[in-house]
């Protein structure tokens, strides 16, 4: 629970992150950045090799 210190609230560093981690985050960012780097190689491809 979050204690008031020298007029501050000190928070657990759970408490100050407000949530759980998880929830298939890594698979979003996972998919995210292999998609970009696929739309780039598209692009490159497009403009630059053909």
């Amino acid at each position: 629970m979050a204690k008031l210190e020298d007029g501050r609230v000190v928070e657990s560093a759970t408490e100050a992150r407000a949530g759980v981690t998880g929830h298939n985050v890594r698979y979003v960012l996972t998919f995210g950045i292999l998609g970009v780097a696929v739309l780039f190689a598209v692009v490159y491809i497009y403009f630059f090799a053909a």
